[in-house]
């Protein structure tokens, strides 16, 4: 048995499904989705599987940019837009599809 946190890890498979429907999308646009899938939670939990994603793989990152914004931190937000990586293994799970799919719909 290996030490440390198991690889395997629940909230990033579904992080992976939504990205599967999603494309690519930063950090908090990912949060806000799985929230309303999934409630209970937080941002933090979300920024660490897909930082834990990008190392082994599961997300690249797509890009890097700098956003001008007015944000009660300051004038500009740095936004990391991920994608699904080469060992991503989306369920394409029915709740996730139909959640989108109706999201789509609404545009």
């Amino acid at each position: 048995m290996t030490a440390g946190r198991p690889i395997k890890s629940e909230i990033r498979q579904n992080i992976v499904d939504i990205l599967h429907f999603m494309g690519k999308g930063y950090g908090y646009q990912i949060h806000k989705e799985y929230l309303e899938l999934f409630p209970k939670v937080t941002q933090r939990v979300v920024y660490y599987h897909l930082k834990k994603g990008v190392s082994i793989g599961e997300f690249v990152i797509k890009k890097i940019s700098k956003e001008k914004g007015d944000y009660s931190w300051g004038e500009t937000a740095e936004k990391i837009y991920y994608a699904l990586g080469k060992d991503a293994s989306p369920r394409a799970l029915a709740k996730i599809k139909k959640y989108f799919e109706k999201k789509k719909s609404k545009r």
